[in-house]
């Protein structure tokens, strides 16, 4: 048995299309196909079958590609008990994350790491949240963020870590009369105008789900998905915005109000397929990362960052005076 030959089921399984293999893997659709075929041979089985004018797994093709994950797990194991053995903990890990995470994160990562051999390649990307699992082909860890639970959609067959549970507050400008409550409810905010995210992103989600409980459509002025440029916008009077609370950076003219009356937070967590968490390295990393989440509200929240002492206040543990 072939291990490439799982490895393209499993490739195809996820990216969903040959072309999409093929330009993650560097190769021709053409190159792909005879490999498929070949691939059909050594199996005595049809691993593919036409869809329009695509290509979708057989059964015995699904059945291979989640095989895949199981035997490069082992393979992986195996190959970390001999890098144990031999004393090696090192080599490149690559890390794709987010941005509000990765500034929170990974510059304290970077210095726990370096003269370590352990060798990090970063990369920055934001999606929409069934799209984090599949960059898992593409890096050894993957930092995803999720409104709707424990990990995001796709991601069940992955080593999933939380790093830290993130409230998602209002942002509004320092002047806006609603800056004067503590908290908001979704009916505080009829009548205002929002600088959105694209459609489909999880913070869309949520401002969806406060339009439902407040009864009104908020219309957007933008659309955007770059939080200090939101920020910035929401500090300009342009419109309110949902943002992280702890990952957000400050801005002048800008204060974080809690949400109540519905769930309004996510999780940040860190994804990896099993045959790569099985590396020490890529573990080592991982236990990292989640003993940096854990401090993540304590480091930032303190007194100091803002300037002056927090408001005692139970459901607003980060207001910006």
């Amino acid at each position: 048995m072939d291990v490439r030959h799982l490895d393209l089921l499993r490739e195809l399984a996820t990216r969903g299309t040959l072309a999409a293999v093929a330009e993650a893997t560097h190769r021709t659709p053409s190159a792909l196909s005879q490999q498929l075929r070949t691939a059909e041979r050594e199996f005595g089985v049809r691993l593919v079958e036409r869809e329009g004018r695509g290509l979708r797994l057989t059964a015995e093709g699904r059945l291979l590609a989640e095989g895949a994950e199981e035997v490069n797990a082992a393979l992986a194991t195996v190959r970390a008990r001999l890098d144990a053995a031999r004393g090696e903990v090192g080599g490149p890990v690559s890390i794709g994350c987010f941005p509000s995470a990765g500034a929170a994160l990974l510059p304290e990562l970077v210095l726990r790491f370096e003269g370590t051999g352990v060798e990090l390649n970063l990369d920055d990307f934001d999606l929409m949240e069934a799209e984090y699992a599949g960059r898992t082909l593409d890096h050894d860890i993957v930092i995803a963020h999720s409104l709707s639970g424990e990990g995001p959609a796709g991601a069940e067959r992955l080593v999933r870590r939380v790093l830290a549970r993130e409230p998602i507050d209002v942002a509004l400008p320092a002047a806006h009369p609603l800056a004067a409550r503590a908290a908001l409810r979704p009916q505080d905010l009829r009548g205002t105008v929002w600088v959105g995210v694209p459609a489909g992103y999880p913070f869309d989600h949520l401002l969806i789900a406060i339009e439902t409980a407040a009864g009104e459509r908020f219309p957007r002025r933008f659309r955007l998905r770059d939080n200090r440029l939101i920020a910035a916008l929401v500090g300009r009077e342009v419109g309110l915005a949902l943002l992280p609370r702890f990952t957000t950076p400050h801005l002048d003219g800008v204060v974080l109000r809690p949400l109540t009356g519905l769930p309004a937070r996510r999780s940040i967590v860190a994804l990896c397929r099993p045959d790569r968490h099985a590396r020490p390295s890529v573990r080592a990393i991982v236990e990292a990362l989640v003993a940096i989440g854990a401090r993540l509200s304590d480091d930032i929240v303190g007194p100091d960052r803002y300037g002056g002492a927090r408001q005692e206040e139970p459901h607003d543990p980060r207001t910006r005076p």
